[in-house]
């Protein structure tokens, strides 16, 4: 059935990026529906995102990115069922920063619509300078180890396509910047197929500046509660 797969951006205060990031997904061959959760941005991020052909549901305040992309799966849900589908939709998760790389990301859909992995997660070919990001890395590829045995190569990567089986497995999904440490643990203990793909896709740069350092603060604090929540 032609626009097998559904992708759901979550995103906050990303005016400036999150229109290139909607057309290239929408571009990407198989995807029928491109979905933007503004998470309680402050800026022109909502109407950014409906100008380039995206459906858009808002949160009124900022509820993290979990919770984003819950919002956007069920979003997906209903269309589905207004279209009367035979079989739900993939569901595809990119971050809104990844402007016209987003048209890149057609490798992580082949594995889950071909039948083979459950859920995919990206692996940037190139990288970017993340100032001080690695803590965050490290503690998250860690417990993923010794939760399950298994090492990611980039555990933190939100760029991930799933079956919704798997999505439904995963629920309710982890707080905030937690998700995808809990989606990979969660989805491996139920002895779902995980595959990683080398995609070219690139966010902007992080810095080192008070804001990246909160944030940055927020996510390992993040994880870490995920994490405890996965002995």
């Amino acid at each position: 059935m032609p626009g097998d797969v559904a992708v759901v951006i979550a995103a906050r205060n990303e005016a400036d990026r999150i229109a290139a990031t909607v057309a290239a997904a929408a571009g990407l061959a198989g995807v029928g529906l491109v979905v933007v959760v503004d998470d309680g941005s402050a800026d022109a991020t909502a109407a950014a995102a409906q100008r380039a052909g995206a459906a858009v549901m808002r949160h009124p305040r900022n509820r993290g990115k979990g919770a984003a992309m819950e919002t956007g799966a069920e979003a997906v849900l209903l269309v589905d069922q207004r279209e009367h589908r035979d079989r739900p939709r993939h569901l595809l998760f990119l971050d809104a920063d990844l402007a016209q790389t987003a048209g890149q990301a057609g490798p992580l859909m082949d594995p889950v619509t071909a039948g083979t992995a459950d859920m995919t997660i990206a692996v940037f070919a190139a990288t970017v300078k993340l100032g001080g990001h690695g803590l965050v890395v490290g503690l998250s590829g860690a417990g993923i180890r010794r939760a399950t045995g298994w090492q990611p190569r980039q555990p933190l990567n939100g760029q991930r396509c799933l079956t919704r089986a798997a999505f439904e497995a995963a629920r309710p999904l982890a707080h905030g910047w937690g998700v995808e440490t809990a989606l990979t643990i969660d989805l491996l203990r139920q002895g779902l197929r995980i595959t990683e793909v080398e995609v070219e896709l690139a966010h902007r740069a992080t810095g080192t500046g008070l804001r990246a350092q909160l944030h940055r603060a927020h996510q390992l604090t993040d994880v870490a509660r995920a994490l405890a929540a996965r002995p």
